[in-house]
């Protein structure tokens, strides 16, 4: 897995957030990047593509992040999830990483929390 080939989504209703974040991917040479507004389209999305990372958020109109992941676990046990979140409670935390996130990121996503990820997954983390 390359920068290259690295298959990664970005789940998040905020539509400056997933630019953001894509704008930053691309900086990096990714170029295989998927987008969704909503945790649905991140359900049905997910089962379509198969990327190697998700960046999902929790708070998402039509399907929150947490139903999301589960239903995306149930589909993929190995699925690579990155929680992120604004409203980063303890509650929240336990809760995404009970139901299969590898990690939980607060927003605004940092550089280098984003490098870590995909450093971790590139890598053959969890």
């Amino acid at each position: 897995m390359t920068l290259e080939t690295i298959k990664i989504m970005i789940c998040d209703d905020s539509i400056l957030a997933r630019k953001k974040l894509k704008d930053y991917l691309t900086s990096l040479g990714c170029t295989q990047i998927i987008d969704a507004a909503d945790g649905q389209i991140a359900v049905d999305t997910y089962k379509t593509e198969k990327p190697d990372i998700v960046f999902l958020d929790i708070v998402m109109p039509v399907k929150d992040g947490i139903t999301a992941i589960k239903e995306i676990m149930e589909f993929d046990p190995k699925a690579y999830i990155v929680m992120t979140s604004s409203v980063g409670t303890q509650e929240n935390l336990k809760e995404a990483l009970k139901a299969g996130a590898k990690d939980f990121i607060q927003k605004p996503l940092s550089n280098t929390q984003i490098n870590h990820v995909i450093k971790s997954r590139m890598e053959g983390g969890m």
